[in-house]
């Protein structure tokens, strides 16, 4: 609250105070006075500076208008600083009663949110079935990639996403593609012959992990700024960053953004079906983790990633380990849908493509424990097996997000919100009352004239 309008509320408050103890004063002088006595009252009104008709005045006859004259803000404020001293509080002129209804009124509004944003049984039922239907089919349809004599297989889904990519992207095309000026990229040296800063674990097998522009995701950044300069941006596998200029490949490079933009899909393009495919999203940056004393050989995190990028673990497989994570995704969207429409809300209000907490209450905490579930069976699996492969990447990171998300919510947006909703119910009755007010004076003044001083 502002200064300003900290001073507005306190002068208002007083105001109250004072017109409050002066009508509970006329209304205790009148209880002891006879019916028709009005002389405590004019008495009371005097004392505070009112202006009374004298009983000589003339009537007012009655095919003439009456006149009403509102008093200015600041007499009425003057007026409340000459019997109300120094601050006061708005609670004093409430009775123990009235205030004890007042804070269970506050108690009730806050726990009516808390009940829109709180999950029933069917919620809970709803996120904890998405989960274990996503792992499920985590576990029994995507599997652990294995090198075969027929190349990489792992579950059944998994092996069905790979033979989609085999037949959408062709070896023979690809191979004729990757030899074309079309792909040829600066950044793709698979060893340290053409480099002038040497680049420790740069060969064929690894030359895509460690090269930043081979990154699904990053590669729109680093490889065509890489493309429009000439150069390589490298995590190599002691974890150093290492960005050089690759004179012998001058030739790829481009001075359009556009094309260098066209360049670097194209090499993607040329490079995701490869024996040693692209490696999934943000996969390069697990180079930089190097501490950790994990598993039998104590390798370090940076170890472990580049042995389960060997092994398999590439950007095919990512897409393979992302269906699990979308199911949960859709089986909570559309099962909260179903709720809210047989709850009697309209279907356009009922579609969950916003997370917006005000239009969709539960929907991104029954999202969370839809993947938290996933996580943990996953996580259960991992420890079984003992075996890195088997983390599914792509429903960590929706994890992470969710888990982002509600702790944001429950530490910072929802104390905001519910006040936020509270003021609301209360100003929606305190604007009722100002309503009746307005409505009683304009019935009082229809026949008059007003005039404010």
């Amino acid at each position: 609250m502002t200064d300003k309008s900290r001073s507005t509320e306190i002068e208002i408050n007083k105001v109250i105070v004072h017109h409050d103890s002066m009508l509970k004063e006329i209304q205790e002088k009148r209880s002891h006075a006879s019916r028709f006595d009005t002389s405590a009252a004019e008495k009371i009104l005097k004392s505070r500076g009112y202006n009374l008709p004298q009983q000589n005045e003339s009537v007012v006859p009655l095919n003439k208008q009456r006149v009403v004259v509102v008093r200015p803000w600041n007499e009425i404020l003057d007026e409340a600083n000459r019997f109300v001293d120094g601050k006061c509080n708005i609670e004093s002129i409430f009775t123990e009663e009235e205030l004890a209804q007042n804070k269970e009124v506050i108690r009730m509004i806050n726990e009516e949110f808390n009940q829109i944003h709180r999950l029933d049984k069917v919620d809970v039922a709803i996120g904890a079935l998405a989960g274990m239907v996503g792992a499920a089919v985590d576990m029994l349809m995507v599997g652990i990639p294995q090198k075969t004599s027929e190349g990489l297989k792992a579950g059944p889904l998994s092996n069905f996403i790979r033979a989609y990519f085999d037949s959408n992207f062709p070896e023979a095309e690809m191979q004729k593609l990757a030899n074309s000026k079309v792909s040829k990229v600066p950044f793709d040296a698979q060893d340290n012959r053409h480099t002038t800063i040497r680049v420790e674990g740069l060969s064929a097998y690894y030359h895509r992990l460690l090269q930043l522009g081979h990154d699904p995701i990053l590669g729109f950044v680093f490889g065509v700024a890489d493309i429009l300069t000439g150069r390589m941006t490298t995590i190599d596998k002691t974890g150093k960053i290492v960005s050089q200029v690759m004179e012998n490949y001058a030739d790829r490079k481009e001075t359009e953004i556009f094309k260098a933009l066209a360049k670097q899909i194209a090499h993607f393009k040329s490079d995701i079906t490869t024996s040693m495919g692209l490696p999934a999203p943000f996969m390069s940056l697990f180079n930089l983790l190097q501490f950790g004393n994990i598993g039998e050989y104590d390798q370090t995190i940076a170890e472990i990633v580049q042995g389960m990028y060997y092994e398999g673990y590439d950007f095919i497989h990512f897409c393979s380990m992302a269906v699990p994570a979308m199911l949960v995704e859709v089986i909570v969207r559309i099962g909260y849908a179903f709720k809210r429409i047989g709850e009697g809300h309209a279907v356009k209000d009922s579609i969950p493509v916003s997370l917006n907490r005000e239009k969709h209450p539960k929907l991104a905490t029954m999202l969370f424990l839809g993947h938290s579930a996933a996580t943990a069976i996953n996580t259960g699996k991992v420890a079984f097996t003992e075996n890195p492969m088997a983390i599914n990447y792509p429903q960590w990171i929706a994890f992470t997000k969710y888990s982002y998300s509600q702790l944001k919510w429950a530490i910072i947006e929802k104390p905001a919100m519910k006040d936020a909703y509270v003021t609301g119910k209360i100003y929606e009755e305190l604007k009722e009352v100002f309503d009746e007010v307005d409505n009683t004076f304009e019935e009082y003044t229809r026949d008059k004239i007003v005039i404010y001083s």
